[in-house]
């Protein structure tokens, strides 16, 4: 432990100060606000210029109500492949933004028993109630069968917010982590930070080492951290500014558990782009996201300590930055097995629609009335 304090320390903020300027190979931007899904803007990373530049704001508080056809064209054409009528029940769903339904989920060092009465009583119930890995009551999710979404909480310094608003299928790579209390935990790709929120709801860990390269929203990462935790926790949460490739090498074998909630190519985002030019060339890089995705999650099981485990989740529907990914990983590293998620998605098939056929990993496909999703996730075990 003493080893990880020293090593992370010269290039961790907590909360209080800058990290030194880095040069980076690519980059990207992560993930959008709590009151909505991730929003990604992967080209910027799989720019060979290697600058750093501005990241694309493609995050909004609201869908646009304009679909992209140049996108929807190219996921029918390849989700109709992959997934068969399932794209069909998807497709209806996505299209759809007046339907999305929101998830709650209450912060235990902010906690309103009154406000979870009210959501009772409006028709909200729980989310993780018979859930494995959901044993710690602290975790409170709230969903409700209808289109219903609370009003967002603004960020007031020295103030905690009561809760944060989620797509329910973002807290499945959560659940499947297990986290225990005194882990040590990576969260790879942070930003901005809501499933590193839903840890600290579930476990108070030995550190948790929150990762976000890009520097805007490596700040957002910490006004989120600010946002749901009270001080006294600072020092168990690091929050790095590094290139997720590199962290294994830098720091081998130091992690019990390691989230990988990689960047992708987010189908929810994507099918609402306003510039068909931007959305033309998200599809032209398309083909290179599983490369990254591959690399991250190598470096992240070089960062677990023997007996350790990952997760890797997606908000996409590609198999190719889904499965593909975990056999290419399964296939060229002989240390590492698949942890059977499967008493976790039968109890959870209550709120979610799984897709079938799935053997490496698991897929929640939105549908009317259930429009959470996409989501991917997969654990792994290091063995050695």
């Amino acid at each position: 432990m003493q080893r990880l304090h020293a090593s992370l320390q010269k290039c961790f903020a907590v909360f209080v100060r800058d990290v030194y300027s880095v040069n980076w190979m690519c980059r990207y931007t992560s993930i959008a606000a709590d009151t909505v899904e991730r929003k990604y803007d992967c080209n910027t990373y799989l720019n060979k210029n290697g600058t750093r530049g501005n990241s694309y704001k493609s995050c909004k508080r609201t869908p646009q109500k304009q679909i992209c056809q140049v996108v929807l064209q190219h996921f029918d054409q390849q989700y109709y492949e992959e997934l068969g009528e399932a794209w069909s029940t998807a497709r209806e769903a996505l299209l759809c933004p007046s339907g999305w339904q929101y998830a709650v989920m209450m912060n235990r060092f902010n906690l309103s028993v009154e406000m979870m009465q009210s959501l009772k009583c409006q028709g909200y119930s729980s989310l993780l109630k018979d859930a494995p890995g959901s044993s710690h009551s602290s975790l409170q999710c709230f969903v409700s069968k209808t289109q219903s979404r609370l009003p967002s909480q603004q960020h007031r310094p020295g103030k905690l917010k009561q809760y944060y608003l989620l797509n329910a299928a973002s807290l499945l790579p959560v659940l499947a982590l297990e986290a225990r209390d005194g882990d040590t935990i990576l969260d790879l790709c942070s930003a901005p930070g809501g499933k590193s929120i839903a840890i600290l709801q579930t476990v108070t860990p030995g550190i948790l080492h929150c990762n976000e390269w890009d520097i805007l929203r490596w700040k957002w990462l910490k006004q989120t951290l600010e946002s749901f935790l009270p001080t006294d926790l600072y020092s168990a949460v690091m929050v790095s500014n590094l290139d997720g490739r590199h962290i294994g090498e830098s720091e081998p074998g130091m992690y019990d558990k390691v989230l990988v909630d990689a960047p992708c190519s987010n189908d929810r985002s994507w099918l609402f782009s306003s510039d068909d030019v931007q959305a033309g060339t998200r599809i032209e890089q398309r083909d290179k996201l599983p490369a990254l995705q591959k690399q991250l999650l190598r470096s992240a099981v070089e960062a677990l300590r023997p007996g350790g485990t990952v997760v890797y989740s997606t908000c996409t529907l590609s198999r190719a930055e889904n499965s593909d990914v975990i056999a290419s990983v399964l296939s060229s590293c002989d240390n590492v097995e698949l942890v059977d998620l499967t008493g976790q998605v039968a109890s959870m098939s209550q709120h979610f629609t799984f897709a079938p056929g799935n053997m490496l990993g698991h897929l929640v496909i939105p549908e009317r009335g259930k429009t959470w999703g996409p989501m991917y996730v997969a654990k792994l075990k290091k063995l050695y």
